[in-house]
Protein backbone atom coordinates (compact mmCIF):
# COMPACT_ATOMS: atom_id res chain seq x y z
CA UNK A 1 0.00 0.00 0.00
CA UNK A 2 1.57 3.23 -1.17
CA UNK A 3 -1.18 5.21 0.87
CA UNK A 4 -4.05 5.41 2.97
CA UNK A 5 -5.89 6.83 0.19
CA UNK A 6 -5.68 6.83 -4.02
CA UNK A 7 -3.60 9.18 -5.07
CA UNK A 8 -4.48 9.11 -8.51
CA UNK A 9 -7.83 8.48 -10.67
CA UNK A 10 -6.16 9.12 -14.12
CA UNK A 11 -2.22 8.22 -13.98
CA UNK A 12 -1.43 4.29 -14.28
CA UNK A 13 0.28 3.53 -10.87
CA UNK A 14 1.68 0.29 -10.01
CA UNK A 15 3.58 -0.64 -6.74
CA UNK A 16 6.25 -3.07 -6.90
CA UNK A 17 5.73 -4.79 -3.96
CA UNK A 18 7.26 -8.50 -3.67
CA UNK A 19 10.15 -10.46 -4.10
CA UNK A 20 13.22 -9.00 -5.89
CA UNK A 21 16.42 -10.78 -6.26
CA UNK A 22 18.94 -9.21 -4.18
CA UNK A 23 22.68 -9.62 -3.90
CA UNK A 24 25.63 -8.82 -1.94
CA UNK A 25 27.88 -6.40 -3.47
CA UNK A 26 31.58 -7.73 -2.50
CA UNK A 27 33.76 -4.21 -2.78
CA UNK A 28 36.88 -6.25 -3.12
CA UNK A 29 35.95 -8.22 -5.53
CA UNK A 30 34.88 -7.44 -9.33
CA UNK A 31 33.06 -10.84 -10.27
CA UNK A 32 29.76 -10.54 -11.60
CA UNK A 33 27.07 -10.18 -9.37
CA UNK A 34 25.50 -13.24 -7.55
CA UNK A 35 21.81 -12.91 -6.71
CA UNK A 36 21.93 -15.81 -4.39
CA UNK A 37 18.79 -13.77 -2.03
CA UNK A 38 14.85 -12.81 -2.85
CA UNK A 39 14.37 -10.57 -0.50
CA UNK A 40 10.70 -8.63 -0.03
CA UNK A 41 10.40 -5.46 -0.92
CA UNK A 42 9.34 -3.02 1.14
CA UNK A 43 11.46 -4.55 3.49
CA UNK A 44 14.96 -4.59 5.43
CA UNK A 45 17.55 -6.96 4.88
CA UNK A 46 18.66 -7.43 8.20
CA UNK A 47 15.50 -10.01 8.53
CA UNK A 48 17.11 -12.62 6.40
CA UNK A 49 19.07 -15.03 8.50
CA UNK A 50 22.52 -14.73 6.69
CA UNK A 51 21.84 -10.81 6.84
CA UNK A 52 21.03 -9.95 10.63
CA UNK A 53 24.05 -7.64 11.13
CA UNK A 54 24.98 -7.26 7.70
CA UNK A 55 26.24 -3.61 6.87
CA UNK A 56 27.46 -2.86 3.35
CA UNK A 57 26.35 -2.60 -0.24
CA UNK A 58 23.63 -4.81 -1.49
CA UNK A 59 21.73 -5.24 -5.41
CA UNK A 60 17.67 -5.12 -5.27
CA UNK A 61 16.77 -6.64 -9.14
CA UNK A 62 12.97 -7.43 -10.60
CA UNK A 63 11.99 -6.94 -14.58
CA UNK A 64 9.45 -4.12 -15.51
CA UNK A 65 7.17 -5.60 -18.38
CA UNK A 66 5.87 -2.51 -20.66
CA UNK A 67 2.99 -3.43 -23.52
CA UNK A 68 3.51 -0.57 -25.23
CA UNK A 69 6.27 2.76 -25.65
CA UNK A 70 5.70 5.06 -22.52
CA UNK A 71 7.87 6.52 -20.30
CA UNK A 72 7.98 5.57 -16.49
CA UNK A 73 8.58 7.25 -13.55
CA UNK A 74 9.96 5.44 -10.49
CA UNK A 75 9.20 6.78 -6.86
CA UNK A 76 11.14 5.33 -4.16
CA UNK A 77 9.41 6.12 -0.68
CA UNK A 78 12.50 5.15 1.41
CA UNK A 79 15.82 3.24 0.34
CA UNK A 80 18.59 3.20 3.59
CA UNK A 81 20.38 4.72 3.15
CA UNK A 82 21.98 5.73 0.30
CA UNK A 83 21.00 4.31 -3.07
CA UNK A 84 22.08 4.27 -6.89
CA UNK A 85 19.13 3.33 -9.13
CA UNK A 86 19.84 1.53 -12.66
CA UNK A 87 17.27 0.83 -15.92
CA UNK A 88 18.37 -1.47 -18.50
CA UNK A 89 22.01 -0.45 -17.61
CA UNK A 90 21.79 3.37 -17.32
CA UNK A 91 22.27 5.33 -14.39
CA UNK A 92 18.62 7.03 -13.67
CA UNK A 93 18.72 8.48 -9.97
CA UNK A 94 20.81 8.63 -6.96
CA UNK A 95 19.85 9.58 -3.36
CA UNK A 96 20.81 10.33 0.11
CA UNK A 97 18.99 9.48 3.00
CA UNK A 98 16.95 6.54 3.75
CA UNK A 99 13.60 8.80 5.33
CA UNK A 100 12.51 11.04 2.11
CA UNK A 101 11.63 9.63 -1.05
CA UNK A 102 12.80 10.40 -4.58
CA UNK A 103 12.08 9.47 -8.31
CA UNK A 104 13.20 8.78 -11.31
CA UNK A 105 11.90 9.07 -15.12
CA UNK A 106 12.90 7.29 -18.02
CA UNK A 107 11.65 8.53 -20.71
CA UNK A 108 10.93 6.45 -24.44
CA UNK A 109 10.94 3.12 -22.63
CA UNK A 110 10.30 0.53 -25.60
CA UNK A 111 7.72 -2.53 -25.15
CA UNK A 112 8.76 -5.47 -23.83
CA UNK A 113 10.59 -6.56 -20.71
CA UNK A 114 13.50 -4.11 -18.57
CA UNK A 115 15.58 -4.62 -15.78
CA UNK A 116 15.36 -2.03 -12.50
CA UNK A 117 18.13 -2.01 -10.13
CA UNK A 118 18.59 -0.78 -6.91
CA UNK A 119 21.77 -0.32 -5.03
CA UNK A 120 21.39 0.33 -1.34
CA UNK A 121 24.20 1.13 0.78
CA UNK A 122 23.87 1.09 4.52
CA UNK A 123 27.46 1.40 5.76
CA UNK A 124 28.70 4.51 7.68
CA UNK A 125 30.89 6.45 5.25
CA UNK A 126 33.05 9.15 4.58
CA UNK A 127 30.83 11.03 2.61
CA UNK A 128 27.72 10.42 5.25
CA UNK A 129 27.16 13.38 7.53
CA UNK A 130 23.74 12.16 8.91
CA UNK A 131 23.92 8.25 9.03
CA UNK A 132 26.68 7.75 11.19
CA UNK A 133 26.33 4.88 14.12
CA UNK A 134 23.82 6.15 16.60
CA UNK A 135 21.22 5.57 19.36
CA UNK A 136 19.07 3.27 16.77
CA UNK A 137 19.54 0.81 14.05
CA UNK A 138 20.10 1.69 10.59
CA UNK A 139 18.61 -0.70 8.93
CA UNK A 140 19.48 -1.53 5.36
CA UNK A 141 17.73 -2.21 2.43
CA UNK A 142 14.13 -0.55 0.35
CA UNK A 143 12.87 -0.08 3.36
CA UNK A 144 9.81 1.57 1.92
CA UNK A 145 7.34 1.20 -0.71
CA UNK A 146 8.25 1.74 -4.77
CA UNK A 147 5.78 3.14 -7.42
CA UNK A 148 6.16 2.63 -11.25
CA UNK A 149 3.99 5.14 -13.08
CA UNK A 150 3.35 5.44 -16.67
CA UNK A 151 3.33 9.55 -17.42
CA UNK A 152 2.82 11.56 -20.41
CA UNK A 153 4.99 14.16 -21.99
CA UNK A 154 3.48 16.21 -19.10
CA UNK A 155 2.61 15.56 -15.58
CA UNK A 156 1.93 16.96 -11.89
CA UNK A 157 4.54 16.24 -9.81
CA UNK A 158 3.48 17.85 -6.09
CA UNK A 159 0.62 19.73 -5.04
CA UNK A 160 1.13 22.10 -1.81
CA UNK A 161 -1.90 23.12 0.56
CA UNK A 162 -1.56 25.62 3.07
CA UNK A 163 -4.92 26.03 5.04
CA UNK A 164 -6.10 29.52 6.69
CA UNK A 165 -8.68 30.90 8.68
CA UNK A 166 -9.83 34.90 7.43
CA UNK A 167 -13.11 36.86 8.59
CA UNK A 168 -14.61 33.31 10.21
CA UNK A 169 -14.18 31.73 6.79
CA UNK A 170 -11.76 28.59 5.98
CA UNK A 171 -9.61 29.08 2.85
CA UNK A 172 -6.10 27.76 1.82
CA UNK A 173 -3.04 28.61 -0.80
CA UNK A 174 -3.05 25.88 -2.89
CA UNK A 175 -0.09 25.22 -5.59
CA UNK A 176 0.87 22.68 -8.38
CA UNK A 177 3.96 21.99 -9.36
CA UNK A 178 4.02 20.46 -13.35
CA UNK A 179 7.06 18.86 -15.38
CA UNK A 180 7.38 18.64 -19.25
CA UNK A 181 9.86 16.47 -20.81
CA UNK A 182 8.68 17.69 -24.68
CA UNK A 183 11.07 19.29 -26.67
CA UNK A 184 7.99 21.96 -27.99
CA UNK A 185 6.53 24.17 -25.44
CA UNK A 186 2.49 24.40 -24.93
CA UNK A 187 -0.36 25.98 -23.08
CA UNK A 188 -1.99 23.46 -20.10
CA UNK A 189 -4.46 24.47 -17.54
CA UNK A 190 -4.74 22.71 -14.32
CA UNK A 191 -8.29 22.69 -12.38
CA UNK A 192 -9.00 20.96 -8.88
CA UNK A 193 -11.51 20.41 -7.02
CA UNK A 194 -11.62 20.74 -2.36
CA UNK A 195 -14.35 20.69 -0.40
CA UNK A 196 -17.63 21.23 -2.97
CA UNK A 197 -15.45 23.86 -4.46
CA UNK A 198 -14.01 23.85 -8.28
CA UNK A 199 -10.82 25.19 -8.68
CA UNK A 200 -8.90 27.07 -11.30
CA UNK A 201 -5.23 26.98 -10.63
CA UNK A 202 -4.33 28.37 -13.45
CA UNK A 203 -3.18 28.12 -17.48
CA UNK A 204 0.68 28.32 -18.37
CA UNK A 205 3.22 27.29 -21.18
CA UNK A 206 5.17 24.59 -20.64
CA UNK A 207 8.97 23.94 -21.61
CA UNK A 208 11.35 21.09 -21.63
CA UNK A 209 12.84 20.46 -18.48
CA UNK A 210 11.58 23.44 -16.93
CA UNK A 211 8.97 22.95 -14.09
CA UNK A 212 6.94 25.79 -12.96
CA UNK A 213 4.68 26.43 -10.35
CA UNK A 214 0.51 27.15 -10.35
CA UNK A 215 -1.52 28.38 -7.98
CA UNK A 216 -4.55 29.95 -6.16
CA UNK A 217 -6.06 31.36 -3.27
CA UNK A 218 -9.68 30.08 -2.32
CA UNK A 219 -11.89 30.17 0.67
CA UNK A 220 -14.48 27.27 1.51
CA UNK A 221 -17.12 28.22 3.55
CA UNK A 222 -18.28 24.83 4.14
CA UNK A 223 -15.48 23.35 5.25
CA UNK A 224 -15.17 21.66 8.66
CA UNK A 225 -11.79 22.11 10.66
CA UNK A 226 -9.26 19.46 11.85
CA UNK A 227 -8.60 18.87 15.17
CA UNK A 228 -7.38 15.69 16.98
CA UNK A 229 -10.96 15.30 18.14
CA UNK A 230 -12.66 16.06 14.92
CA UNK A 231 -10.19 15.47 12.47
CA UNK A 232 -12.26 16.07 8.93
CA UNK A 233 -10.13 15.24 6.12
CA UNK A 234 -10.62 16.15 2.51
CA UNK A 235 -9.13 14.62 -0.74
CA UNK A 236 -8.09 17.35 -2.99
CA UNK A 237 -8.07 16.80 -6.82
CA UNK A 238 -5.86 18.25 -9.32
CA UNK A 239 -6.41 17.59 -13.44
CA UNK A 240 -3.65 18.58 -15.99
CA UNK A 241 -5.70 19.76 -19.49
CA UNK A 242 -3.70 20.60 -23.05
CA UNK A 243 -5.07 23.99 -24.66
CA UNK A 244 -8.28 23.26 -26.21
CA UNK A 245 -8.95 20.13 -24.69
CA UNK A 246 -11.74 18.62 -22.35
CA UNK A 247 -10.27 15.20 -21.18
CA UNK A 248 -7.91 15.39 -18.68
CA UNK A 249 -4.34 14.12 -19.59
CA UNK A 250 -3.05 13.65 -16.17
CA UNK A 251 -3.98 13.89 -12.46
CA UNK A 252 -3.15 14.36 -8.72
CA UNK A 253 -4.79 13.59 -5.62
CA UNK A 254 -3.77 14.91 -1.84
CA UNK A 255 -5.50 14.60 1.36
CA UNK A 256 -5.98 17.55 3.60
CA UNK A 257 -7.49 19.60 6.22
CA UNK A 258 -8.00 22.66 7.28
CA UNK A 259 -6.55 23.75 10.48
CA UNK A 260 -4.08 26.15 11.75
CA UNK A 261 -1.42 25.91 14.32
CA UNK A 262 -0.31 29.03 16.31
CA UNK A 263 2.08 30.16 19.95
CA UNK A 264 0.29 32.70 21.75
CA UNK A 265 1.04 33.69 25.76
CA UNK A 266 3.00 30.66 26.37
CA UNK A 267 0.58 28.21 24.90
CA UNK A 268 0.54 26.23 21.70
CA UNK A 269 -3.32 26.22 19.88
CA UNK A 270 -4.60 24.05 17.13
CA UNK A 271 -7.34 26.36 15.29
CA UNK A 272 -7.20 28.82 18.26
CA UNK A 273 -7.40 26.32 21.49
CA UNK A 274 -4.70 25.45 23.54
CA UNK A 275 -3.68 22.00 23.16
CA UNK A 276 -0.68 20.35 25.35
CA UNK A 277 0.69 17.27 23.39
CA UNK A 278 0.82 14.04 25.49
CA UNK A 279 2.61 10.98 24.07
CA UNK A 280 5.60 9.37 22.98
CA UNK A 281 9.05 9.56 21.44
CA UNK A 282 9.27 6.35 18.89
CA UNK A 283 11.51 4.89 16.33
CA UNK A 284 10.27 3.01 13.35
CA UNK A 285 11.26 -0.56 14.62
CA UNK A 286 10.04 -3.91 15.13
CA UNK A 287 12.53 -7.33 15.54
CA UNK A 288 9.86 -8.80 13.21
CA UNK A 289 10.23 -5.79 10.44
CA UNK A 290 12.49 -3.85 11.27
CA UNK A 291 12.35 -0.42 10.30
CA UNK A 292 10.20 -1.41 7.48
CA UNK A 293 6.77 -2.02 9.49
CA UNK A 294 3.69 -3.11 8.35
CA UNK A 295 0.44 -0.97 8.50
CA UNK A 296 -0.71 -4.02 10.55
CA UNK A 297 2.23 -2.90 13.12
CA UNK A 298 1.68 1.01 12.62
CA UNK A 299 -1.80 0.83 13.28
CA UNK A 300 -0.69 -1.60 16.33
CA UNK A 301 1.41 1.33 17.44
CA UNK A 302 -1.24 3.52 17.23
CA UNK A 303 -3.96 1.82 19.02
CA UNK A 304 -1.57 1.17 21.91
CA UNK A 305 -0.59 4.98 22.06
CA UNK A 306 -4.16 5.76 22.20
CA UNK A 307 -4.92 3.46 24.61
CA UNK A 308 -2.67 5.12 27.16
CA UNK A 309 -4.43 8.60 26.38
CA UNK A 310 -1.56 10.04 24.00
CA UNK A 311 -2.27 12.86 21.78
CA UNK A 312 0.84 13.34 20.40
CA UNK A 313 3.82 11.44 18.45
CA UNK A 314 7.65 12.48 17.58
CA UNK A 315 9.32 11.12 14.89
CA UNK A 316 12.29 10.56 16.82
CA UNK A 317 14.99 11.31 14.49
CA UNK A 318 13.88 11.42 10.88
CA UNK A 319 11.02 11.92 8.57
CA UNK A 320 8.32 8.68 9.16
CA UNK A 321 6.68 6.95 6.85
CA UNK A 322 3.83 8.97 5.25
CA UNK A 323 1.41 6.29 5.69
CA UNK A 324 1.51 6.61 9.52
CA UNK A 325 1.38 10.12 9.59
CA UNK A 326 -1.77 9.12 6.90
CA UNK A 327 -2.67 7.43 10.19
CA UNK A 328 -2.62 10.54 12.20
CA UNK A 329 -4.19 12.22 9.73
CA UNK A 330 -7.17 9.64 9.68
CA UNK A 331 -7.32 9.42 14.10
CA UNK A 332 -6.31 13.19 15.21
CA UNK A 333 -2.89 12.26 16.30
CA UNK A 334 -0.54 15.35 16.31
CA UNK A 335 2.92 15.17 15.26
CA UNK A 336 6.29 16.79 16.09
CA UNK A 337 8.42 15.85 12.55
CA UNK A 338 11.85 15.93 12.32
CA UNK A 339 14.83 16.43 10.54
CA UNK A 340 17.51 13.04 10.41
CA UNK A 341 20.37 14.22 12.46
CA UNK A 342 20.90 13.29 15.78
CA UNK A 343 23.69 13.69 18.53
CA UNK A 344 25.99 15.03 16.22
CA UNK A 345 29.02 17.21 18.06
CA UNK A 346 30.48 19.86 16.66
CA UNK A 347 33.36 18.46 14.90
CA UNK A 348 30.19 15.89 13.16
CA UNK A 349 28.68 18.87 11.99
CA UNK A 350 31.66 20.30 10.01
CA UNK A 351 31.55 17.31 7.91
CA UNK A 352 32.09 19.28 4.17
CA UNK A 353 28.59 17.81 3.16
CA UNK A 354 26.45 18.11 6.51
CA UNK A 355 25.32 21.49 5.38
CA UNK A 356 24.18 19.97 1.97
CA UNK A 357 22.93 16.90 3.20
CA UNK A 358 20.71 18.87 6.21
CA UNK A 359 19.54 20.92 3.46
CA UNK A 360 18.12 18.15 1.36
CA UNK A 361 16.95 16.39 3.93
CA UNK A 362 15.08 19.59 5.24
CA UNK A 363 13.14 20.84 2.25
CA UNK A 364 12.45 17.11 1.12
CA UNK A 365 10.89 16.24 4.04
CA UNK A 366 8.73 19.81 4.66
CA UNK A 367 7.78 19.87 0.34
CA UNK A 368 6.73 15.77 1.22
CA UNK A 369 4.93 16.14 4.35
CA UNK A 370 3.91 19.67 4.57
CA UNK A 371 0.01 18.52 3.57
CA UNK A 372 -0.11 16.41 6.39
CA UNK A 373 -2.60 18.42 9.06
CA UNK A 374 -1.28 16.20 11.90
CA UNK A 375 2.14 17.83 12.04
CA UNK A 376 2.22 20.46 13.92
CA UNK A 377 5.21 21.19 14.22
CA UNK A 378 8.84 20.68 12.57
CA UNK A 379 12.30 19.98 14.50
CA UNK A 380 15.61 19.90 13.78
CA UNK A 381 19.14 18.66 14.92
CA UNK A 382 18.00 17.02 17.93
CA UNK A 383 20.76 17.44 21.15
CA UNK A 384 23.71 18.63 18.52
CA UNK A 385 26.12 21.13 19.07
CA UNK A 386 23.40 24.13 20.31
CA UNK A 387 25.86 25.41 23.23
CA UNK A 388 28.36 26.43 20.81
CA UNK A 389 28.53 29.90 18.43
CA UNK A 390 29.33 28.06 14.87
CA UNK A 391 26.83 25.02 15.79
CA UNK A 392 24.07 28.37 16.24
CA UNK A 393 25.00 29.30 12.75
CA UNK A 394 23.85 25.52 11.87
CA UNK A 395 20.43 26.07 13.64
CA UNK A 396 20.06 29.47 12.12
CA UNK A 397 20.47 28.64 8.84
CA UNK A 398 18.03 25.67 9.41
CA UNK A 399 15.13 27.29 10.87
CA UNK A 400 15.35 29.81 8.42
CA UNK A 401 15.66 27.69 5.50
CA UNK A 402 12.34 25.61 7.17
CA UNK A 403 10.27 28.92 7.88
CA UNK A 404 10.79 30.01 4.05
CA UNK A 405 9.42 26.71 3.03
CA UNK A 406 6.18 26.42 5.58
CA UNK A 407 5.67 29.71 7.22
CA UNK A 408 2.49 27.57 8.98
CA UNK A 409 4.19 25.78 11.58
CA UNK A 410 6.14 26.47 14.86
CA UNK A 411 9.65 25.60 14.68
CA UNK A 412 11.26 23.91 17.57
CA UNK A 413 14.65 21.45 18.52
CA UNK A 414 14.91 19.43 21.56
CA UNK A 415 18.09 20.58 23.68
CA UNK A 416 20.03 18.48 26.49
CA UNK A 417 22.29 21.48 27.23
CA UNK A 418 20.39 22.73 29.81
CA UNK A 419 21.84 26.09 30.96
CA UNK A 420 24.77 26.21 27.95
CA UNK A 421 22.01 26.54 25.32
CA UNK A 422 22.23 29.12 22.80
CA UNK A 423 19.30 28.80 20.26
CA UNK A 424 16.39 29.24 22.39
CA UNK A 425 15.48 32.71 21.09
CA UNK A 426 15.56 30.82 17.08
CA UNK A 427 12.79 28.22 18.01
CA UNK A 428 9.33 29.51 18.45
CA UNK A 429 8.87 26.60 21.06
CA UNK A 430 11.38 25.88 24.03
CA UNK A 431 11.87 21.41 24.20
CA UNK A 432 13.99 19.73 26.92
CA UNK A 433 15.33 17.07 26.66
CA UNK A 434 16.04 15.80 30.60
CA UNK A 435 16.07 12.33 32.14
CA UNK A 436 15.81 12.93 36.26
CA UNK A 437 15.51 10.11 38.08
CA UNK A 438 17.56 8.46 35.67
CA UNK A 439 21.00 9.68 34.76
CA UNK A 440 20.56 11.90 37.66
CA UNK A 441 19.11 12.37 41.12
CA UNK A 442 17.61 15.41 40.76
CA UNK A 443 13.61 16.48 41.28
CA UNK A 444 12.08 16.94 38.25
CA UNK A 445 10.18 19.78 38.93
CA UNK A 446 12.59 22.26 40.74
CA UNK A 447 14.63 20.53 37.63
CA UNK A 448 12.50 22.48 35.15
CA UNK A 449 11.36 25.37 37.12
CA UNK A 450 14.58 26.52 37.72
CA UNK A 451 15.24 26.23 33.90
CA UNK A 452 12.37 27.65 32.82
CA UNK A 453 13.01 30.57 35.26
CA UNK A 454 16.59 30.77 33.09
CA UNK A 455 14.91 30.15 29.81
CA UNK A 456 13.04 33.65 30.59
CA UNK A 457 16.36 35.36 30.14
CA UNK A 458 18.05 33.18 27.31
CA UNK A 459 15.67 33.74 24.67
CA UNK A 460 12.84 32.21 25.55
CA UNK A 461 10.63 34.49 26.96
CA UNK A 462 6.76 34.00 26.45
CA UNK A 463 7.73 30.86 24.45
CA UNK A 464 5.87 27.26 25.31
CA UNK A 465 7.69 25.10 26.75
CA UNK A 466 7.40 20.74 25.89
CA UNK A 467 9.06 18.47 28.05
CA UNK A 468 10.50 16.63 24.88
CA UNK A 469 12.35 12.84 26.30
CA UNK A 470 12.50 11.81 30.32
CA UNK A 471 12.52 8.02 30.78
CA UNK A 472 14.33 5.42 31.98
CA UNK A 473 15.41 1.90 31.33
CA UNK A 474 13.08 -0.78 32.35
CA UNK A 475 14.00 -4.60 31.22
CA UNK A 476 10.17 -6.00 30.12
CA UNK A 477 10.20 -9.00 33.03
CA UNK A 478 13.10 -8.00 35.11
CA UNK A 479 10.52 -7.45 38.42
CA UNK A 480 12.29 -7.01 42.07
CA UNK A 481 11.14 -6.15 45.35
CA UNK A 482 14.17 -3.84 45.99
CA UNK A 483 13.12 -1.49 42.34
CA UNK A 484 17.02 -0.83 41.48
CA UNK A 485 17.23 0.55 38.32
CA UNK A 486 16.55 -1.65 35.25
CA UNK A 487 13.39 -3.04 36.63
CA UNK A 488 9.80 -2.65 35.74
CA UNK A 489 9.20 -1.47 39.52
CA UNK A 490 11.87 1.28 38.95
CA UNK A 491 10.75 2.40 35.52
CA UNK A 492 7.47 2.93 36.61
CA UNK A 493 8.31 4.95 39.56
CA UNK A 494 10.64 6.91 37.19
CA UNK A 495 8.05 8.04 34.80
CA UNK A 496 5.22 8.78 37.61
CA UNK A 497 7.93 10.90 39.55
CA UNK A 498 8.20 12.97 36.00
CA UNK A 499 4.92 12.99 34.84
CA UNK A 500 3.29 14.22 38.59
CA UNK A 501 5.89 16.89 37.86
CA UNK A 502 4.67 17.66 34.46
CA UNK A 503 0.96 17.45 34.75
CA UNK A 504 0.88 19.67 37.43
CA UNK A 505 2.66 22.84 35.79
CA UNK A 506 0.49 24.59 33.22
CA UNK A 507 3.08 26.68 31.23
CA UNK A 508 4.66 23.07 29.99
CA UNK A 509 2.82 22.63 27.00
CA UNK A 510 4.31 19.21 26.35
CA UNK A 511 4.98 15.99 27.81
CA UNK A 512 6.74 13.35 25.81
CA UNK A 513 8.04 10.12 26.74
CA UNK A 514 11.17 8.40 26.13
CA UNK A 515 10.20 6.62 24.24
CA UNK A 516 7.06 4.42 22.98
CA UNK A 517 8.85 1.17 22.22
CA UNK A 518 12.16 -1.29 22.87
CA UNK A 519 14.40 -0.27 20.03
CA UNK A 520 17.51 -1.71 18.51
CA UNK A 521 20.91 0.17 18.41
CA UNK A 522 23.90 -0.16 16.57
CA UNK A 523 26.96 -2.51 17.13
CA UNK A 524 29.20 -0.06 15.94
CA UNK A 525 30.66 3.20 17.80
CA UNK A 526 29.90 3.71 21.70
CA UNK A 527 26.51 2.48 21.28
CA UNK A 528 27.02 -1.19 23.10
CA UNK A 529 28.92 0.20 26.41
CA UNK A 530 25.74 2.66 26.94
CA UNK A 531 23.04 0.10 26.31
CA UNK A 532 22.51 -3.48 27.31
CA UNK A 533 21.93 -6.51 24.82
CA UNK A 534 22.19 -2.96 21.75
CA UNK A 535 19.00 -2.28 22.52
CA UNK A 536 17.45 1.15 23.77
CA UNK A 537 15.32 -0.47 26.60
CA UNK A 538 13.32 2.67 27.65
CA UNK A 539 9.96 2.08 26.13
CA UNK A 540 6.89 1.81 28.00
CA UNK A 541 6.35 -1.29 25.78
CA UNK A 542 9.34 -3.67 24.97
CA UNK A 543 9.88 -4.31 21.08
CA UNK A 544 7.31 -6.97 20.71
CA UNK A 545 4.79 -4.19 22.14
CA UNK A 546 4.55 -6.03 25.55
CA UNK A 547 3.49 -3.47 28.08
CA UNK A 548 5.74 -2.76 31.37
CA UNK A 549 4.23 -1.80 34.66
CA UNK A 550 4.56 1.59 33.84
CA UNK A 551 1.64 1.45 31.04
CA UNK A 552 -0.47 1.97 33.70
CA UNK A 553 1.03 4.98 35.38
CA UNK A 554 1.37 6.53 31.66
CA UNK A 555 -2.41 5.91 31.22
CA UNK A 556 -3.56 7.52 34.70
CA UNK A 557 -1.89 10.67 33.98
CA UNK A 558 -2.75 10.96 30.24
CA UNK A 559 -6.29 9.87 30.70
CA UNK A 560 -6.48 12.45 33.77
CA UNK A 561 -6.27 15.39 31.46
CA UNK A 562 -4.04 18.37 32.26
Amino acid sequence: MIRLFQTNDIRSVTELEGVWDFAIIDQESDRELNYTYRLPVPGCWEMHPNLLTYRGKGMYRRTIVTDKQTALRFVFKGASHTAEVYFDGEEIARHYNAYTAFSAVVKHVEPGKHELRVMVDNSFHENSSLHVPNDYYAYGGLIRPVVMEEIGGVWLDRIRCTPFWENGVWGADISVTVHSMEQTSGLITVRGELAGQNLELGTGTVQQGEPFVLSTRHLFPEAEPWSEHNPSLYLLKAKLYREGSVEAIDDLNERVGFRIVSTNDGKIQVNGTNVVLKGFNRHEDHPMAGSALTLPLMVKDMELMRDMGANCVRTSHYPNDERFLDLCDELGMLVWEENHARGLSLEQMRHPRFIEQCEAVNREMVEQHGNHPSIVTWGILNECASDTEEGREHYKRQLEQIRELDGSRPLTFASDKRMRELCFDLADILSFNLYPQWYTDEDPGELIDGLREWAQTAGGSGKPIIMSEFGGDGFYGHRSPTRVKGTEERQADIIESNLAAYTSRDYISGILIWQFCDCRVTEEGPWPMWRSMTRNSKGIVDEYRRPKLAYSVVKHYFEGGM
